[in-house]
């Protein structure tokens, strides 16, 4: 019967003939951390902005709700209270989105800006990784392929 043969100590001699730097993935870690963080930051005060604003929407509308609500003299007193109401509404929806419409585009801004930051950290990492990798790669081909002289 044939044995099947085990590879763990060539792929422990060319792991050893290839070393990897532990440093260049755990500056990639650190980097991509930093970006998430970054990312969480923008994301989190714009729920918080437009939860004020929400809450500043509901608040404007309870109150014009009010006057709508009390007892009136006359019966046209409702309908001009009701075209109030409905003119206070659609004021009050148009300034409400700008200001969803101001948070967005504050997202946007920011997460661009963001993005590009970290694609040319990326890119500087990754071309130190490579450089790096290529003149250990090119150091460990060379001390393997020296041979000893006679």
């Amino acid at each position: 019967m044939q044995n099947t043969q085990d590879f763990t100590k060539v792929m422990q001699d060319m792991m050893q003939a290839f070393p990897m730097d532990a440093s260049a993935m755990q500056g990639a870690f650190k980097t991509q951390a930093a970006l998430t963080e970054k990312m969480a930051k923008v994301a989190l005060e714009a729920a918080e902005k437009s939860t004020e604003i929400s809450a500043k929407w509901t608040k404007d509308t309870i109150a014009k709700l009010g006057n709508l609500a009390s007892a009136k003299e006359e019966p046209t007193e409702y309908s001009k209270a009701m075209t109030d109401f409905a003119a206070a509404a659609a004021e009050m929806a148009a300034e409400h989105l700008a200001a969803f419409a101001e948070v967005a585009k504050k997202v946007q801004m920011e997460t661009v800006e963001l993005m590009m930051a970290a694609g040319k950290d990326f890119s500087e990492d990754a071309t130190a990784a490579v450089k790096k990798a290529t003149n250990e790669a090119t150091a460990a081909t060379k001390k393997a392929t020296v041979t000893p002289a006679k």
